[in-house]
């Protein structure tokens, strides 16, 4: 999917509107740096988009190395995503994330096995992730579900159930 700079801009500005209007918290750097680089990659031809690429990468790292929150290019991240609290957040490339999901603190959204590097979970929209939540593997959290904190989520949440535990149980 490609992006218009403008509609880059307006998007990050919802993004900053769900974050509470303050552009100084993590998550919402993390969100607006993952939307950049999400842009950047419309740029046509490469050697135009190579300056951008490093601005990117710079500011990427930054994210992941000074709060703590991992969040690739190449998910695919739904709009009003809030990650709550800084620190420990990893989630695979191949993640989708719905609108208006909430993501806490040391939550892992990831691969269970090296031998399928593309089994990733799929998030449905206005989802609550709980602090120290982990999902793995190619699954699907319907939408309006609760993740309980701590919980290792291995198999599919229907819409508006939760989950708590290790492993999780549905109630």
């Amino acid at each position: 999917m490609t992006i218009s700079f403008s509609q880059m801009l307006t998007i990050i500005a919802e993004d900053y509107r769900a974050h509470g209007s303050d552009w100084t918290k993590p998550g919402f750097r993390a969100v607006a740096v993952h939307r950049f680089g999400v842009w950047r990659m419309s740029i046509r031809p490469k050697v135009l988009r190579a300056p951008i690429s490093l601005i990117y990468r710079f500011a990427y790292r930054r994210c992941r190395n000074v709060y703590g929150i991992e969040l690739p290019y190449t998910v695919e991240l739904g709009r009003r995503v809030i990650i709550e609290h800084q620190g420990g957040i990893v989630i695979h490339g191949n993640c989708r994330i719905g609108d208006g999901t909430v993501i806490r603190q040391n939550c892992t959204l990831g691969i269970r096995r090296l031998e399928e590097p593309d089994a990733a979970p799929t998030i449905g929209r206005n989802v609550s992730i709980g602090a120290g939540a982990v999902v793995l593997g190619s699954i699907i959290i319907g939408d309006s579900s609760f993740i309980g904190a701590n919980a290792v989520v291995l198999h599919d949440v229907p819409s508006k159930a939760k989950a708590i535990g290790n492993p999780s149980k549905i109630i």
